[in-house]
Protein backbone atom coordinates (compact mmCIF):
# COMPACT_ATOMS: atom_id res chain seq x y z
CA UNK A 1 0.00 0.00 0.00
CA UNK A 2 0.97 3.41 -1.11
CA UNK A 3 1.43 5.29 2.23
CA UNK A 4 2.09 9.45 3.52
CA UNK A 5 3.81 10.16 6.54
CA UNK A 6 3.53 13.00 8.02
CA UNK A 7 5.14 14.41 11.58
CA UNK A 8 3.46 17.49 13.11
CA UNK A 9 6.06 19.31 15.74
CA UNK A 10 4.12 20.78 18.01
CA UNK A 11 5.45 23.97 19.89
CA UNK A 12 5.42 24.65 23.37
CA UNK A 13 6.14 28.02 25.08
CA UNK A 14 8.94 29.11 27.46
CA UNK A 15 8.79 31.38 30.38
CA UNK A 16 10.91 34.01 28.29
CA UNK A 17 8.13 33.68 25.60
CA UNK A 18 10.28 31.91 22.82
CA UNK A 19 8.87 28.99 20.77
CA UNK A 20 10.77 25.94 21.55
CA UNK A 21 10.12 22.25 20.10
CA UNK A 22 8.61 19.92 22.76
CA UNK A 23 10.24 17.25 21.55
CA UNK A 24 13.84 16.42 22.34
CA UNK A 25 14.38 14.27 18.63
CA UNK A 26 14.95 16.66 15.69
CA UNK A 27 11.86 16.67 13.26
CA UNK A 28 14.52 14.98 10.60
CA UNK A 29 14.89 11.86 12.86
CA UNK A 30 11.59 11.65 13.62
CA UNK A 31 10.63 11.42 10.43
CA UNK A 32 13.31 8.66 9.48
CA UNK A 33 12.19 6.80 12.69
CA UNK A 34 8.50 6.76 11.07
CA UNK A 35 9.49 6.21 7.34
CA UNK A 36 11.25 2.86 9.00
CA UNK A 37 8.35 1.78 11.35
CA UNK A 38 6.07 1.88 8.08
CA UNK A 39 8.76 -0.02 6.06
CA UNK A 40 9.01 -2.34 8.68
CA UNK A 41 5.37 -4.06 7.78
CA UNK A 42 6.18 -3.60 3.81
CA UNK A 43 4.15 -0.02 3.16
CA UNK A 44 5.77 1.70 -0.06
CA UNK A 45 5.98 5.53 1.24
CA UNK A 46 5.86 7.95 -0.93
CA UNK A 47 6.16 11.15 0.50
CA UNK A 48 7.34 12.18 4.39
CA UNK A 49 6.41 15.82 5.77
CA UNK A 50 7.52 17.55 8.36
CA UNK A 51 4.49 19.77 9.92
CA UNK A 52 4.55 22.61 12.37
CA UNK A 53 1.84 22.86 14.61
CA UNK A 54 1.97 26.15 16.63
CA UNK A 55 -1.83 25.74 17.48
CA UNK A 56 -2.97 22.60 18.24
CA UNK A 57 -6.70 21.98 16.74
CA UNK A 58 -8.82 19.69 19.04
CA UNK A 59 -11.05 18.51 16.15
CA UNK A 60 -8.32 17.81 13.35
CA UNK A 61 -4.84 18.54 15.58
CA UNK A 62 -3.81 20.02 12.07
CA UNK A 63 -4.72 23.29 10.86
CA UNK A 64 -6.98 23.67 7.66
CA UNK A 65 -4.21 25.03 5.69
CA UNK A 66 -2.15 22.18 5.91
CA UNK A 67 -5.26 19.82 5.87
CA UNK A 68 -5.85 21.15 2.71
CA UNK A 69 -1.58 20.69 1.64
CA UNK A 70 -1.70 17.09 2.41
CA UNK A 71 -4.79 16.34 0.63
CA UNK A 72 -3.30 17.97 -2.87
CA UNK A 73 -0.66 15.68 -2.18
CA UNK A 74 -2.52 12.49 -1.45
CA UNK A 75 -4.07 12.81 -4.71
CA UNK A 76 -0.99 13.44 -6.79
CA UNK A 77 0.79 10.30 -5.17
CA UNK A 78 -2.25 8.10 -5.05
CA UNK A 79 -1.79 7.35 -1.47
CA UNK A 80 -4.56 5.82 0.17
CA UNK A 81 -2.87 5.68 3.87
CA UNK A 82 -1.64 9.08 5.87
CA UNK A 83 0.56 7.41 9.03
CA UNK A 84 0.23 10.29 11.20
CA UNK A 85 3.50 10.31 13.77
CA UNK A 86 1.39 11.53 16.73
CA UNK A 87 -1.36 10.31 19.29
CA UNK A 88 -4.45 11.01 17.30
CA UNK A 89 -8.11 10.99 19.46
CA UNK A 90 -10.85 8.80 17.57
CA UNK A 91 -12.37 12.01 16.72
CA UNK A 92 -9.11 13.42 15.29
CA UNK A 93 -8.82 10.20 13.76
CA UNK A 94 -12.10 10.41 12.09
CA UNK A 95 -11.85 14.03 10.85
CA UNK A 96 -8.98 13.76 9.24
CA UNK A 97 -10.55 10.70 7.09
CA UNK A 98 -12.95 12.49 6.18
CA UNK A 99 -10.91 15.20 4.78
CA UNK A 100 -8.73 13.31 3.15
CA UNK A 101 -10.81 10.73 2.15
CA UNK A 102 -7.98 8.05 3.21
CA UNK A 103 -7.08 5.69 6.12
CA UNK A 104 -5.26 7.26 9.12
CA UNK A 105 -3.13 5.72 11.40
CA UNK A 106 -1.36 7.27 14.41
CA UNK A 107 1.93 6.38 16.03
CA UNK A 108 0.44 4.40 18.44
CA UNK A 109 -1.66 2.46 15.91
CA UNK A 110 1.10 1.58 13.71
CA UNK A 111 3.15 0.22 16.14
CA UNK A 112 0.48 -2.12 17.23
CA UNK A 113 0.31 -3.39 13.59
CA UNK A 114 4.30 -3.79 13.53
CA UNK A 115 4.09 -6.08 16.96
CA UNK A 116 0.84 -7.84 15.85
CA UNK A 117 2.76 -9.19 12.96
CA UNK A 118 6.15 -9.61 14.39
CA UNK A 119 4.33 -11.88 17.94
CA UNK A 120 5.55 -15.23 17.20
CA UNK A 121 4.82 -16.81 20.51
CA UNK A 122 1.22 -17.42 22.68
CA UNK A 123 2.49 -15.20 24.77
CA UNK A 124 3.65 -12.29 22.54
CA UNK A 125 0.45 -13.07 20.39
CA UNK A 126 -1.28 -12.25 23.46
CA UNK A 127 0.22 -9.25 24.74
CA UNK A 128 -0.36 -7.54 21.21
CA UNK A 129 -4.18 -8.74 21.19
CA UNK A 130 -4.54 -7.12 24.71
CA UNK A 131 -3.47 -4.24 23.90
CA UNK A 132 -4.97 -3.58 20.55
CA UNK A 133 -8.42 -4.19 21.95
CA UNK A 134 -7.62 -1.73 24.83
CA UNK A 135 -6.70 0.61 22.01
CA UNK A 136 -9.86 0.32 19.69
CA UNK A 137 -12.03 0.04 23.14
CA UNK A 138 -12.32 4.09 23.12
CA UNK A 139 -12.56 3.89 19.18
CA UNK A 140 -15.39 1.88 18.30
CA UNK A 141 -17.75 5.21 17.39
CA UNK A 142 -15.84 5.47 14.15
CA UNK A 143 -17.04 2.07 13.11
CA UNK A 144 -20.46 2.38 14.47
CA UNK A 145 -22.29 5.51 13.87
CA UNK A 146 -24.29 3.88 10.90
CA UNK A 147 -25.80 1.65 13.19
CA UNK A 148 -29.23 1.98 14.88
CA UNK A 149 -30.75 1.11 18.43
CA UNK A 150 -31.43 -2.12 18.72
CA UNK A 151 -35.15 -2.66 20.23
CA UNK A 152 -35.63 -4.39 23.36
CA UNK A 153 -37.92 -6.55 25.05
CA UNK A 154 -40.76 -8.40 23.26
CA UNK A 155 -43.44 -7.74 20.74
CA UNK A 156 -44.43 -3.37 20.15
CA UNK A 157 -43.99 -2.77 23.35
CA UNK A 158 -40.27 -3.26 24.22
CA UNK A 159 -38.50 0.49 24.44
CA UNK A 160 -35.28 0.91 23.48
CA UNK A 161 -32.53 -1.29 24.08
CA UNK A 162 -28.83 -1.24 23.58
CA UNK A 163 -26.85 0.49 20.65
CA UNK A 164 -25.22 -1.85 18.66
CA UNK A 165 -22.02 0.19 20.08
CA UNK A 166 -22.94 -0.52 23.57
CA UNK A 167 -23.24 -4.82 22.34
CA UNK A 168 -19.91 -4.37 20.89
CA UNK A 169 -18.43 -2.85 23.04
CA UNK A 170 -19.38 -5.25 25.74
CA UNK A 171 -18.56 -8.37 23.59
CA UNK A 172 -15.04 -6.19 23.45
CA UNK A 173 -14.49 -5.84 27.10
CA UNK A 174 -15.26 -9.78 27.34
CA UNK A 175 -12.37 -10.45 25.29
CA UNK A 176 -10.37 -8.23 27.37
CA UNK A 177 -11.09 -10.09 30.29
CA UNK A 178 -10.53 -13.34 28.90
CA UNK A 179 -7.23 -12.28 27.78
CA UNK A 180 -6.09 -11.10 30.73
CA UNK A 181 -6.26 -13.72 32.69
CA UNK A 182 -4.69 -16.34 30.00
CA UNK A 183 -2.20 -13.58 30.26
CA UNK A 184 -2.09 -14.18 34.09
CA UNK A 185 -1.19 -17.93 33.38
CA UNK A 186 1.16 -16.84 31.11
CA UNK A 187 3.09 -14.90 33.86
CA UNK A 188 2.61 -17.68 36.49
CA UNK A 189 4.51 -19.74 34.08
CA UNK A 190 7.18 -17.18 33.86
CA UNK A 191 7.21 -16.54 37.41
CA UNK A 192 7.82 -20.57 37.96
CA UNK A 193 10.46 -20.96 35.01
CA UNK A 194 12.62 -17.80 36.98
CA UNK A 195 12.07 -19.93 40.58
CA UNK A 196 13.36 -22.83 38.51
CA UNK A 197 16.56 -20.89 37.22
CA UNK A 198 17.36 -19.56 40.26
CA UNK A 199 18.02 -23.08 41.89
CA UNK A 200 20.26 -23.35 39.34
CA UNK A 201 22.25 -20.36 39.52
CA UNK A 202 23.37 -19.43 36.63
CA UNK A 203 24.08 -15.30 36.30
CA UNK A 204 21.19 -13.81 34.38
CA UNK A 205 22.46 -10.77 31.80
CA UNK A 206 19.88 -9.21 29.97
CA UNK A 207 20.27 -7.22 26.26
CA UNK A 208 17.99 -3.52 26.28
CA UNK A 209 18.15 -1.05 24.05
CA UNK A 210 16.39 0.98 21.46
CA UNK A 211 15.02 -0.35 18.58
CA UNK A 212 17.25 -1.48 15.71
CA UNK A 213 20.51 -0.74 18.38
CA UNK A 214 21.53 -4.32 17.64
CA UNK A 215 20.94 -6.09 20.19
CA UNK A 216 19.75 -9.32 18.27
CA UNK A 217 23.04 -9.28 16.00
CA UNK A 218 25.18 -9.13 19.43
CA UNK A 219 22.77 -12.09 21.11
CA UNK A 220 24.17 -13.89 17.92
CA UNK A 221 27.55 -12.88 17.88
CA UNK A 222 28.36 -14.00 21.88
CA UNK A 223 25.79 -17.11 21.47
CA UNK A 224 25.87 -18.54 18.15
CA UNK A 225 21.91 -18.35 18.01
CA UNK A 226 20.06 -18.00 15.24
CA UNK A 227 17.74 -15.21 16.21
CA UNK A 228 16.30 -12.80 13.30
CA UNK A 229 18.75 -9.81 12.93
CA UNK A 230 17.92 -7.42 10.08
CA UNK A 231 18.34 -3.94 9.88
CA UNK A 232 14.86 -2.73 10.76
CA UNK A 233 13.23 -1.49 13.47
CA UNK A 234 11.16 -4.08 15.73
CA UNK A 235 12.65 -7.02 13.85
CA UNK A 236 12.49 -9.24 16.66
CA UNK A 237 9.81 -9.06 19.73
CA UNK A 238 9.19 -12.10 21.52
CA UNK A 239 12.13 -12.45 24.26
CA UNK A 240 14.99 -14.98 23.49
CA UNK A 241 17.09 -17.00 26.39
CA UNK A 242 19.79 -18.70 25.73
CA UNK A 243 23.03 -20.00 28.18
CA UNK A 244 26.65 -19.17 27.37
CA UNK A 245 29.78 -19.46 28.83
CA UNK A 246 31.87 -16.95 29.82
CA UNK A 247 35.95 -16.95 28.78
CA UNK A 248 36.63 -18.34 32.23
CA UNK A 249 34.47 -20.89 32.76
CA UNK A 250 30.97 -19.67 33.88
CA UNK A 251 27.86 -20.21 32.35
CA UNK A 252 25.57 -17.47 32.33
CA UNK A 253 22.14 -17.25 30.55
CA UNK A 254 21.91 -13.93 28.01
CA UNK A 255 18.48 -12.42 27.56
CA UNK A 256 17.05 -10.58 24.08
CA UNK A 257 14.38 -8.39 25.13
CA UNK A 258 12.19 -6.17 23.08
CA UNK A 259 13.25 -3.33 21.57
CA UNK A 260 12.38 0.15 22.93
CA UNK A 261 11.06 2.96 21.26
CA UNK A 262 10.20 6.77 22.27
CA UNK A 263 6.20 7.64 23.36
CA UNK A 264 5.58 3.45 23.11
CA UNK A 265 1.95 2.97 23.91
CA UNK A 266 1.13 2.50 27.34
CA UNK A 267 -1.37 0.23 26.44
CA UNK A 268 2.00 -1.81 24.47
CA UNK A 269 3.75 -1.08 28.28
CA UNK A 270 1.04 -2.30 30.36
CA UNK A 271 0.94 -5.77 28.13
CA UNK A 272 4.39 -6.41 27.77
CA UNK A 273 5.14 -5.98 31.87
CA UNK A 274 5.42 -9.40 32.10
CA UNK A 275 8.18 -9.72 29.86
CA UNK A 276 9.86 -6.58 30.35
CA UNK A 277 10.22 -7.84 33.94
CA UNK A 278 12.69 -10.19 32.81
CA UNK A 279 15.35 -7.37 32.71
CA UNK A 280 14.32 -6.59 36.49
CA UNK A 281 15.56 -10.34 37.19
CA UNK A 282 19.11 -9.86 35.48
CA UNK A 283 21.98 -9.57 37.58
CA UNK A 284 23.88 -7.02 34.83
CA UNK A 285 22.05 -5.17 32.15
CA UNK A 286 23.80 -4.47 28.70
CA UNK A 287 22.25 -1.20 27.59
CA UNK A 288 22.79 -1.67 23.57
CA UNK A 289 23.07 2.42 21.62
CA UNK A 290 23.49 2.32 17.94
CA UNK A 291 26.61 4.93 17.83
CA UNK A 292 26.15 5.81 14.38
CA UNK A 293 22.87 7.01 15.03
CA UNK A 294 23.03 10.72 15.41
CA UNK A 295 20.07 10.81 18.07
CA UNK A 296 21.68 8.09 19.91
CA UNK A 297 21.44 10.12 22.89
CA UNK A 298 17.60 11.01 23.10
CA UNK A 299 17.12 7.28 22.05
CA UNK A 300 19.37 6.20 25.19
CA UNK A 301 17.40 9.03 27.47
CA UNK A 302 13.98 7.16 26.20
CA UNK A 303 15.43 3.63 27.47
CA UNK A 304 16.72 4.83 30.74
CA UNK A 305 13.17 6.09 31.33
CA UNK A 306 11.85 2.99 30.74
CA UNK A 307 13.67 0.82 32.97
CA UNK A 308 13.27 3.65 35.61
CA UNK A 309 9.79 3.15 35.34
CA UNK A 310 10.52 -0.30 35.64
CA UNK A 311 12.26 -0.09 39.23
CA UNK A 312 15.88 0.37 38.21
CA UNK A 313 16.72 3.68 39.58
CA UNK A 314 19.60 5.80 38.48
CA UNK A 315 21.39 4.45 41.49
CA UNK A 316 20.94 1.14 41.02
CA UNK A 317 21.46 1.34 36.96
CA UNK A 318 25.24 2.68 37.77
CA UNK A 319 25.58 -0.65 39.69
CA UNK A 320 23.91 -2.79 37.31
CA UNK A 321 23.87 -1.78 33.87
CA UNK A 322 26.94 -1.45 30.94
CA UNK A 323 26.64 0.56 28.04
CA UNK A 324 27.83 -0.92 24.94
CA UNK A 325 28.66 0.95 22.43
CA UNK A 326 27.46 -0.98 19.46
CA UNK A 327 27.95 0.08 15.04
CA UNK A 328 30.96 1.89 15.58
CA UNK A 329 31.83 -0.30 12.46
CA UNK A 330 30.09 2.63 10.49
CA UNK A 331 32.18 5.69 12.04
CA UNK A 332 34.29 6.97 9.82
CA UNK A 333 37.77 6.00 10.87
CA UNK A 334 38.60 9.19 12.87
CA UNK A 335 35.10 9.67 14.88
CA UNK A 336 35.72 5.68 15.44
CA UNK A 337 39.43 5.98 16.91
CA UNK A 338 37.89 8.72 19.23
CA UNK A 339 34.91 6.90 20.08
CA UNK A 340 36.88 3.90 20.93
CA UNK A 341 39.47 5.82 22.95
CA UNK A 342 36.94 7.96 24.95
CA UNK A 343 34.84 4.74 25.87
CA UNK A 344 38.37 2.77 27.15
CA UNK A 345 39.07 5.83 29.73
CA UNK A 346 34.94 5.21 31.07
CA UNK A 347 33.68 2.42 33.50
CA UNK A 348 30.41 1.35 32.56
CA UNK A 349 31.11 1.84 28.61
CA UNK A 350 32.62 -1.02 26.44
CA UNK A 351 32.33 -0.25 22.28
CA UNK A 352 31.91 -3.31 19.95
CA UNK A 353 31.02 -3.78 16.86
CA UNK A 354 28.50 -6.86 16.27
CA UNK A 355 28.54 -6.92 12.46
CA UNK A 356 32.46 -7.07 13.12
CA UNK A 357 33.26 -8.92 16.04
CA UNK A 358 35.70 -5.94 17.52
CA UNK A 359 35.12 -5.20 21.05
CA UNK A 360 33.23 -8.23 22.12
CA UNK A 361 36.12 -10.03 23.40
CA UNK A 362 36.61 -6.94 26.24
CA UNK A 363 32.73 -6.77 26.35
CA UNK A 364 32.67 -10.93 27.81
CA UNK A 365 35.88 -10.32 29.93
CA UNK A 366 34.03 -6.93 31.71
CA UNK A 367 30.85 -9.03 32.15
CA UNK A 368 32.97 -12.01 33.38
CA UNK A 369 34.28 -10.03 35.71
CA UNK A 370 31.36 -8.21 36.80
CA UNK A 371 29.65 -11.29 37.38
CA UNK A 372 32.25 -13.59 39.46
CA UNK A 373 33.19 -10.98 42.35
CA UNK A 374 35.12 -11.95 44.85
CA UNK A 375 36.22 -15.39 43.65
CA UNK A 376 37.33 -18.05 45.92
CA UNK A 377 40.58 -20.85 45.55
CA UNK A 378 39.21 -24.12 46.72
CA UNK A 379 40.70 -27.66 46.55
CA UNK A 380 38.05 -30.37 46.89
CA UNK A 381 38.31 -34.06 46.84
CA UNK A 382 34.91 -35.80 45.38
CA UNK A 383 34.71 -39.30 46.50
CA UNK A 384 32.76 -41.84 43.80
CA UNK A 385 29.38 -41.49 45.34
CA UNK A 386 29.77 -37.83 44.73
CA UNK A 387 30.99 -37.84 41.03
CA UNK A 388 27.63 -36.90 39.37
CA UNK A 389 28.68 -33.25 40.68
CA UNK A 390 31.32 -33.13 38.00
CA UNK A 391 29.71 -31.33 35.19
CA UNK A 392 28.30 -29.15 37.99
CA UNK A 393 31.83 -28.13 38.74
CA UNK A 394 32.72 -27.61 35.64
CA UNK A 395 30.08 -24.97 34.55
CA UNK A 396 30.08 -23.15 37.75
CA UNK A 397 33.79 -23.04 38.25
CA UNK A 398 36.90 -22.43 36.81
CA UNK A 399 38.64 -25.89 37.25
CA UNK A 400 42.59 -25.17 37.68
CA UNK A 401 43.62 -28.58 37.90
CA UNK A 402 42.34 -32.41 38.28
CA UNK A 403 43.96 -35.12 39.38
CA UNK A 404 42.04 -39.09 39.37
CA UNK A 405 43.25 -40.95 42.72
CA UNK A 406 43.54 -44.67 42.72
CA UNK A 407 40.58 -45.08 44.88
CA UNK A 408 38.27 -43.73 42.14
CA UNK A 409 37.60 -40.65 44.14
CA UNK A 410 38.79 -37.05 42.01
CA UNK A 411 40.73 -34.12 43.54
CA UNK A 412 40.22 -30.50 41.40
CA UNK A 413 42.05 -27.32 42.20
CA UNK A 414 39.46 -24.64 41.65
CA UNK A 415 37.96 -21.28 41.52
CA UNK A 416 34.36 -20.27 42.13
CA UNK A 417 32.22 -17.14 43.37
CA UNK A 418 31.60 -17.09 47.19
CA UNK A 419 27.71 -17.59 46.30
CA UNK A 420 28.92 -20.76 44.14
CA UNK A 421 31.75 -22.13 46.98
CA UNK A 422 28.83 -22.35 49.48
CA UNK A 423 26.01 -24.01 47.12
CA UNK A 424 28.97 -26.44 46.15
CA UNK A 425 29.74 -26.80 49.83
CA UNK A 426 25.73 -27.29 50.48
CA UNK A 427 25.91 -30.12 47.70
CA UNK A 428 29.03 -32.35 49.29
CA UNK A 429 28.49 -31.33 53.04
CA UNK A 430 31.61 -30.27 54.77
CA UNK A 431 34.10 -31.90 51.76
CA UNK A 432 35.41 -28.10 50.38
CA UNK A 433 37.36 -26.59 52.26
CA UNK A 434 39.13 -23.10 51.11
CA UNK A 435 43.19 -24.33 50.56
CA UNK A 436 44.36 -20.41 49.62
CA UNK A 437 43.14 -17.10 50.37
CA UNK A 438 40.27 -15.25 48.65
CA UNK A 439 41.17 -12.90 46.14
CA UNK A 440 39.52 -10.35 43.40
CA UNK A 441 39.18 -10.51 40.00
Amino acid sequence: MRATVVVPVLKSRSRGGQSESASTRTPESRLDEATGLAQAIDLDVVNGSIVPVNDPRPATLLGTGKIEEIKHLLDERNSGLVIVDHPLTPVQQRNLEKEWNAKVIDRTGLILEIFGRRASTKEGTLQVDLAHLNYQKGRLVRSWTHLERQRGGGGFMGGPGETQIEADRRLLQDRIIKLERELEQVVRTRQLHRAKRKKVPHPIVALVGYTNAGKSTLFNRITGAGVLAEDMLFATLDPTLRRMKLPHGRTVILSDTVGFISDLPTHLVAAFRATLEEVLEADLVLHVRDMSDVDNQAQSADVLRILNDLGIDEAEGERRILEVWNKIDRLEPEAHDAMVQKSSGMKNVIAVSAISGEGVDRLMDEISRRLSGVMTETTVTLPVDKLALLPWLYDHAVVDSREDNEDGSVTLDLRLSETEAAELERRIGNGAKPAKEDWER
